[in-house]
């Protein structure tokens, strides 16, 4: 039922050890679920996707942006007959290694820790190594899952359709989606927004995520890739460009005092467990002898949460 380009699970390049296939799931299923089932999917409950410091529950989490990335991610790939399987599995596990606070973390730890910090690789570090059990080294997930996660950012497509469709999805939900955050938190209304954009792609949220989905249908039936016109993408490159220079960069949104805060709290901590490696969790000793200090380290700021970044700096930094 597949289209001829779709990556089919029995074609699966396979999992780096092999194991027994499950009776009742395809490969594509069984990564899907183990990571739902991880840790660091249930953490992105409590990371920020674009506001720092919301005062209201209806804000993107990093958590509800990965449920909206898939559903624009399987709509896609369903009407392209591509596999829907891969593409959730792919779309679920595409930001398990972001930092504590949005993009602003991830800055701050790509400015301190040696060689850098880049979320989609550290998302596949934590699909390959640090979501270990005592019977398995990392989710052991398929080469099109962990492709797919590394490559849904950045210059370089990914070796599946279904991987590419995430990449395009990935920015389709997060553009539309902080409009709809940045219009309800007041950071700016709906007719700040740039004319030619939504005389294309319309006015209202749902208006616009059809219209934007509507045209990669559309535009990649039967192709060997998938992408927007040449038109939908420059008017979606003018909709993310605007929501850099007056949401993700605006001192409305991202305060001087929460973005020193952000640098206070991330650096200490690096600092701090750099200078006293024996107060790190047990669970990561071994992982300092096959790693070193700052990898250890830096595994352990990203894959915290805000809150609990937040609480380990109040307890261990301004109480000395």
């Amino acid at each position: 039922m597949l289209a001829p380009l779709a990556c089919r699970s029995s074609a699966s390049k396979g999992r780096e050890v092999y194991e027994e296939p499950c009776k009742f799931r395809t490969e594509f299923q069984r990564d899907r679920d183990r990571i739902i089932h991880s840790k660091a999917f249930r953490r992105l409950m409590h990371k920020t996707q674009v506001f720092l410091a919301p005062e209201g529950d209806h804000y993107r989490t990093r958590l509800t942006h990965t449920l909206e990335v898939t559903q624009v991610a399987r709509t896609i790939a369903r009407n392209l007959g591509l596999n829907e399987d891969l593409t959730e599995a792919i779309a679920m596990g595409h930001d398990l290694g972001h930092t504590p606070f949005g993009h602003n973390g991830e800055m701050v730890l790509n400015s301190i820790h040696p060689g850098g910090f880049r979320h989609n690789e550290q998302s596949l570090r934590v699909v390959e190594v640090l979501e270990s059990t005592p019977s398995r080294k990392g989710m052991n997930l398929t080469f099109e899952v962990k492709d797919g996660i590394l490559n849904h950012t950045g210059s370089l497509p990914a070796a599946t359709l279904e991987g590419q469709i995430v990449k395009i999805s990935d920015r389709i939900a997060y553009i539309n989606h902080d409009i709809d955050d940045a219009i309800r938190s007041g950071v700016i209304s709906l007719a700040d927004l740039p004319e030619e954009p939504l005389a294309l792609f319309g006015t209202g949220h749902r208006e616009r995520i059809d219209c934007m989905v509507s045209n990669v249908v559309t535009y990649s039936d039967g192709k060997d890739s998938v992408s927007m016109d040449a038109e939908h993408a420059r008017q979606l490159n003018t909709l993310r460009n605007f929501m850099f220079s007056n949401v993700y960069k605006s001192k409305k949104v991202k305060k001087v005092e929460d973005l020193t805060k952000v640098e206070e709290v991330i650096g200490s901590l690096y600092h701090y467990f750099l200078n006293h490696p024996q107060k790190l969790p047990e669970d990561n000793y071994e992982q300092l002898e096959r790693d070193g200090i700052h990898v250890v380290v830096k595994d352990y700021i990203a894959g915290m949460t805000d809150r609990y970044a937040l609480n380990l700096y109040a307890e261990i930094i301004l109480k000395k």
